[in-house]
């Protein structure tokens, strides 16, 4: 049901509702919408982060809580800690529910209202099933930390369930794991779960030999990691295949269900199931009343703000941000976080000296994935590297861009006891089905 208004009480929530500071709101605190408030920390404006949870997720490591290598704490941290040293910045936990446009302000779902001077929409994305949402219960995609714990319960379970069965095909398919989509999180996803099978999880069980459990990609494309140069994505092909990885390119899922998944017209039976074919926006253009593109994503121009509205701007995987060729900024971290910081500022001369809105322009660091131990890949446009070395520049980037100095040791010394002894982490099965979530509002992936 589409909410308005009238479905509100009337309560201000912002906590320094008598300060009369030019008031921006950012709505999701996720890479561009922490990147922008930490951009107006400490400036002569009034801050207010709206996220439906009170941590930020470092969402490019789920995929290793998914498969046991970290726990939830080693990859959040709660928002407020964060900002806390920006006496302007105040957080507000709640779900957004829409935007009252023509009184500005942001409407929070039985609470009240935000009110702004200038709104940012940097609420992220969630998979898209392509109109197969019933899907999502067997297969979740990998956006929040239920989705992980989801995930990892199921690859566990499977392997427990094997231990005590005695029908062999049975056994199969509970060791079996069918990952959707060949981008870099089914890459990623694909190379953890081989190695928790073929290292971690060797020794553990009496009846089973989990190294010969079955870990399907399935590609709709003619090759994985399409963004990626070719050379690359032969590399990070070949990996995958030596750790024992079946790897089906020109191949559509048709169907999915709790036994398995239809690929192509074989029926695959399987306990784990992992959705990372394809992404859409959040809601937020509809919050708007405006015209998305096919993602969902809101047009945007060069300086971020919404088309065809007033002080709304939006970045992240909300935006439609074209670059200098016309094309679409891929839905990236380090594109939401340049995005942020870049808007931030611009913000900051507007609000206080009245200077006209940058144009932002986006500015390639480099594009990675992880394949597996000591194989990754890294495309800088000109140059390429793919193996060892790009597997301990991939870990020196992830580490340095953690926030919080704890957090960066703590997962350090632990890949560095892991890399040594090949074992995981801790391998808990702690799940409710009720705590799956459903998406987050700035706990996006990579973008």
């Amino acid at each position: 049901m589409q909410l308005n208004a009238n479905d509100y009480p009337d309560i201000d929530l912002t906590p320094s509702g008598a300060d009369k500071r030019p008031h921006v709101v950012i709505v999701g605190a996720g890479f561009g919408g922490l990147a922008c408030a930490r951009a107006m920390g400490g400036h002569a404006v009034r801050v207010t982060i709206v996220d439906r949870h009170n941590y930020h997720l470092f969402v490019p490591l789920l995929y290793q809580v998914a498969t046991a290598a970290l726990s939830p704490a080693d990859i959040a941290e709660p928002i407020r800690k964060i900002l806390r040293r920006h006496e302007n910045i105040d957080v507000v936990m709640g779900e957004v529910g829409g935007v009252d446009v023509a009184r500005r302000r942001v409407l929070i779902q039985e609470a009240g209202y935000v009110p702004y001077d200038r709104l940012v929409l940097a609420t992220g994305s969630k998979y898209d099933y392509f109109g197969n949402e019933h899907w999502a219960k067997y297969a979740p995609g990998l956006k929040t930390v239920a989705d992980a714990r989801q995930i990892r319960a199921s690859v566990l379970l499977g392997f427990e369930r094997a231990e005590m069965c005695r029908d062999r095909d049975r056994q199969k398919a509970l060791m079996t794991s069918v990952i959707v989509g060949g981008g870099p999180t089914g890459v990623e996803m694909a190379g953890a779960i081989a190695e928790l099978a073929r290292w971690s999880l060797r020794r553990d069980f009496r009846n089973i030999d989990p190294r010969s459990a079955r870990i399907i990609l399935v590609e709709a494309g003619p090759r994985i990691l399409a963004p990626f140069p070719e050379e690359l994505a032969r590399y990070a092909h070949a990996s995958l295949e030596r750790m024992g990885v079946e790897i089906l390119t020109d191949q559509a899922v048709r169907d999915i269900g709790p036994e398995g998944a239809l690929i192509g017209d074989e029926f695959v039976r399987a306990s784990t199931m992992v959705w990372g074919a394809g992404v859409k926006a959040s809601p937020a253009a509809q919050w708007l009343g405006i015209e998305a593109d096919r993602q969902g994503r809101i047009p945007v121009g060069k300086d971020l703000a919404v088309e065809g509205t007033e002080d709304i701007y939006s970045i992240g995987d909300t935006a439609l941000t074209l670059d200098d060729r016309g094309e679409p900024l891929p839905g990236l971290a380090q594109v939401a976080t340049q995005q942020g910081a870049h808007l931030g500022k611009s913000l900051v001369a507007q609000l206080e000296r009245g200077a006209a809105p940058a144009a932002f322009r986006f500015r390639n660091r480099g594009n990675t994935a992880i394949v597996g131990r000591n194989a990754a890949i890294f495309d800088f446009g000109k140059r390429r590297l793919k193996g060892r070395f790009a597997w301990m520049l991939w870990a020196l980037v992830h580490v340095y861009l953690l926030v919080g100095f704890e957090q960066r040791m703590l997962v350090s010394l632990q890949w560095l006891w892991r890399w040594i002894t090949y074992q995981s982490g801790a391998r808990l099965i702690a799940y409710d089905p009720s705590e799956r979530g459903r998406g987050s509002q700035g706990s996006e992936p990579p973008g």
